[in-house]
């Protein structure tokens, strides 16, 4: 069923005040492919515009805590925790790994995700005057915790 759809078909932000307060914890990742130059200037600290895996950590930060800013039926919630890591996969990949937790009453799946997303779309920001090549991939959802719903871990895909 999708609960962001009346009786009658038309969007609306789900009613989540009869929910209980419960601890939820999102996982979500991206992972950005680049030529493995492009990666080892990141790593090595050699970027002209500086640190690129802080600069994307806190890009995904902020973009967590305003995810019902830019997805129109997500609930404003109280974050308690987001973090973001950021780490070369391979000779040509960043991982990106988002985390979100708060006590609430609806999850924090989107925030996870739109944290992972725009870390990745901020490395292709500050990477793409060198390598404009890059491709954002594999945005999913690793892990859900809490809620009515319970325990979610994705299977192995990536």
């Amino acid at each position: 069923m999708l609960t962001h759809l009346d009786s009658q078909g038309r969007a609306t932000m789900v009613d989540v005040s009869d929910k209980a307060l419960t601890i939820r914890e999102a996982v979500a990742e991206a992972r950005v492919r680049m030529r493995p130059e492009t990666l080892q200037m990141i790593v090595q600290g050699e970027h002209p515009k500086g640190d690129v895996f802080a600069v994307a950590r806190i890009a995904g930060i902020q973009a967590a805590k305003k995810t019902s800013d830019l997805i129109p039926l997500c609930h404003p919630l109280m974050l308690t925790s987001v973090k973001v890591e950021l780490q070369a996969a391979g000779l040509d990949c960043v991982r990106i790994t988002a985390r979100c937790k708060l006590s609430g009453q609806t999850g924090v799946e989107m925030e996870a995700l739109t944290a992972a997303s725009v870390a990745a779309l901020t490395i292709y920001d500050m990477c793409k005057a060198v390598d404009r090549g890059m491709t954002i991939e594999g945005v999913r959802l690793l892990e859900k915790v809490g809620g009515k719903s319970g325990h979610f871990i994705a299977g192995d895909s990536a």
